[in-house]
């Protein structure tokens, strides 16, 4: 089974969360949706809101339990290990969010590289 995992902090989950989703389903047998709990961010909604929130969003993609969401903190390539998953999906708006995310992703193969960052843009 080809396990993603999709980190953010989803504060709230967007209309681009949910482009990003539904693509990302086409491509993985499973998605993780990971909220994380960042204490360098103030978020408007609790963790359990943003998780509920989610849940209400992503119910039309979720009737054969393809989804499933979680929060986590630490690093997402040991969260991923975790979960035996084999790619970290990430959504890309413009230029600068490429060179944060290519950065992270070049630290986060390193960590481990049996863990691959996929980016889908709008």
């Amino acid at each position: 089974m080809k396990v993603a995992i999709y980190p953010g902090t989803f504060d709230p989950i967007t209309y681009g969360h949910l482009d990003v989703l539904e693509r990302a389903c086409r491509l993985f047998d499973h998605i993780v949706i990971t909220v994380a709990k960042n204490p360098a961010k103030s978020p408007v909604f609790s963790a359990a809101e943003r998780m509920e929130l989610i849940r209400e969003a992503v119910s039309h993609l979720n009737g054969d339990g393809k989804i499933s969401i979680e929060t986590f903190d630490g690093l997402i390539v040991n969260y991923a290990r975790e979960k035996k998953a084999r790619a970290i999906i990430r959504g890309l708006r413009a230029i600068s969010d490429f060179e944060y995310e290519l950065q992270m992703a070049l630290v986060n193969r390193r960590l481990n590289a049996d863990v691959s960052t996929v980016f889908l843009m709008p």
